[in-house]
């Protein structure tokens, strides 16, 4: 499962206008977070091999269940153990899409979103335990590994005094990402005036076109879309200003 990137939910942000923190209607924010896996959240829940195996042995071993029983059972309930048998026999391809869904879901339960411009405050790496294996060693003794991962944290937040860290995998492009850059992410929450931010998404960094995320929780070429509309906007609203 991947981490959710949350914030500190006991920051208060103050009603502020636009980049700061722009409210998005409730049709745009099941656009960004679609409640079908998108490509990419279906390749990141597809996993690694290992993932993939345990899949496969799950599905193996519910087909070979229900063949057992389907040659024991009445005759006549043979046409619902082939129909269940497809199904199971499925799961290591539909599984991801399960998953990725039921993540999707978690989000969408917030009722309010909002469209959130900041800075980034601090960048650093850590090393972070994500699993642990058992193997047997020289002398045959069982023993546990440790699997640590090298993970990039961005801490980003405005003038209001919100702030949060996203943590994500460290990739080699993540080494650009420095203090002052613009930082563009969708906000969730159970509040009208999204006044305490419960869950984030995807940190975007506009003067990179670099997402640092671990699970892609957008959209993508929609969020960009939106901060190019409103980035309009604001420019609009100066013009309007200044004549």
């Amino acid at each position: 499962m991947p981490n959710a990137n949350m914030p500190n939910s006991q920051f208060p942000i103050p009603n502020f206008p636009i980049p700061m923190l722009v409210p998005l209607t409730r049709k745009t924010f099941e656009e960004l977070i679609p409640a079908i896996a998108t490509g990419a959240q279906y390749r990141y829940c597809w996993g690694k091999l290992p993932e993939l195996l345990r899949r496969a042995l799950i599905s193996f071993g519910g087909v070979l269940v229900l063949s057992l029983l389907a040659v024991f059972w009445d005759y006549s309930w043979r046409p619902f153990f082939i129909i269940v048998g497809i199904f199971v026999g499925l799961y290591w391809l539909w599984a991801p899409i399960a998953i990725a869904g039921r993540i999707n879901l978690q989000c969408r339960r917030y009722k309010y979103s909002g469209f959130w411009k900041g800075k980034v405050l601090d960048v650093f790496v850590t090393e972070e335990l994500v699993g642990m294996e058992e193997t047997v060693n020289a002398r045959g003794d069982l023993v546990l590994v440790e699997n640590r991962e090298r993970r990039i944290n961005v801490e980003v937040g405005d003038r209001n005094g919100f702030f949060t860290t996203i943590q994500a995998p460290l990739r080699r492009e993540d080494k650009n990402i420095v203090p002052g850059q613009t930082a563009l992410m969708l906000v969730m929450s159970s509040q009208p005036d999204l006044s305490i931010i419960a869950k984030v998404s995807d940190l975007y960094i506009p003067r990179l076109d670099l997402w640092v995320s671990d699970y892609p929780y957008l959209r993508r070429d929609l969020f960009i879309d939106i901060s190019r509309e409103l980035r309009e906007m604001q420019r609009a609203q100066k013009q309007r200003a200044r004549s």
